[in-house]
């Protein structure tokens, strides 16, 4: 009977392992396909765990009997395994969303006007969310003129999206659960289904194969957003999370140097920047040591004349159509100019008597990240 209690907490333990083995950034883990894998062993990790732990209570008396320290032993090394992979390793006990969600304008904001933001605008209302806060929350759960959003980031994809959080017609709440191919998971309140950050889709789950609905953001500076949207309301700092936004602080600059989150300066490494643009069900990454260099980059995706577009803080950019292929902009001082058309960087025009330019949904993410997780010409 004492093989049954060892060969019960050696199984118990390789099951804790495994649990989080397939859904945290451990190495070799995000390189396969074992979303099913992992999205079944934690569906039905409770069944696994009472099996074993009826095992070891079977066996546990003739363990003792065999050798007390053994077994003592035995019994300590499983608690702390057990607690380390469920505490200490689980997504959502080292990520938390804000206990406080403070939005303050301009007037009032602590945020430096330099830092990189998420903003949005829907029904007259904008918002700004700082990068530097979402990188370590990864999702932030909001409302926009009266529209419910959840802003997401992934610092290890290095790129933000918004969704409503919508599951089968009704809001939801969502929590995260740990990243595949290096990006973020959430999982859904009502069906447990994984969804996927990058893409807003469901990988895991009753849903799978579903979408969250995208909402419409813009990276930039936020001296940028607010040059166009002044009236904004901008996030601010939770006080409880400071010292985790303090080891965010140089993130957006490319500085940090972990593994995870460092930038290849080079073009088309793995932790390389990139604009990554969708377009007729085209998708198509850009790299931004060119469009650093060349400031405009004219494109066309299928039928779809567009242009990537560079502000001169070096750090904000658009993606906007162009409403014919043959039509080449130039850009200073960030005005785009084409004949005696002219558009601010966002794609309004300077003449009431001509139209805006259309933008579309751009992310910077890293190469690896993009190359994975869409299907990307160069």
């Amino acid at each position: 009977m004492k093989e049954i209690f060892y060969l019960s907490v050696i199984l118990l333990l390789l099951f804790e392992m495994a649990n989080v083995y397939f859904i945290m950034p451990i190495p070799g883990s995000q390189e396969y396909n074992s979303i099913d894998l992992a999205y079944f062993l934690f569906t039905w990790r409770w069944v696994f765990r009472i099996a074993c732990f009826g095992l070891v209570l079977l066996g546990i008396q003739a363990a003792w009997n065999a050798g007390k320290w053994l077994a003592t032993g035995v019994i300590l090394l499983a608690a702390c395994v057990i607690y380390e992979t469920n505490a200490e390793m689980s997504a959502d006990t080292m990520f938390y969303q804000p206990e406080t969600l403070q939005l303050k304008d301009a007037s009032g904001s602590q945020i430096e006007i330099d830092r990189l933001v998420l903003g949005i605008t829907f029904n007259g209302q904008s918002k700004a969310y700082p990068i530097q806060f979402l990188g370590y929350h990864h999702q932030v759960q909001d409302s926009i003129g009266g529209k419910p959003v959840m802003v997401t980031y992934c610092t290890v994809c290095r790129t933000g999206r918004v969704f409503e959080p919508i599951v089968n017609g009704r809001l939801d709440l969502f929590r995260l659960v740990g990243m595949d191919h290096f990006n973020a998971m959430f999982e859904d309140q009502t069906t447990k289904s994984w969804w996927r950050q990058a893409t807003g889709e469901a990988v895991a789950g009753p849903l799978k194969g579903h979408l969250l609905p995208e909402f419409p953001c813009t990276q930039t500076t936020l001296k940028k957003w607010l040059e166009f949207y002044p009236n904004t309301l901008i996030m601010q700092a939770d006080p409880k999370f400071q010292t985790e936004y303090d080891s965010m602080d140089t993130y957006e600059k490319g500085r940090l140097t972990g593994k995870l989150t460092r930038r290849d300066t080079a073009s088309w490494q793995p932790k390389s920047w990139v604009i990554g643009v969708q377009a007729n069900e085209i998708k198509k990454a850009y790299d931004w040591n060119q469009l650093q260099q060349q400031k405009i980059i004219h494109d066309v995706l299928g039928t779809q004349a567009i242009m990537v577009v560079l502000s001169t803080d070096g750090k904000s950019f658009v993606v906007l159509e162009r409403p014919d292929a043959t039509q080449l902009y130039s850009l200073k001082n960030d005005t785009l100019f084409h004949a005696d058309q002219s558009y601010n960087l966002f794609g309004v025009s300077g003449n009431p008597y001509y139209p805006n330019l259309k933008r579309i949904n751009a992310y910077q993410e890293y190469w690896h990240s993009w190359q994975a997780l869409q299907t990307t010409p160069k």
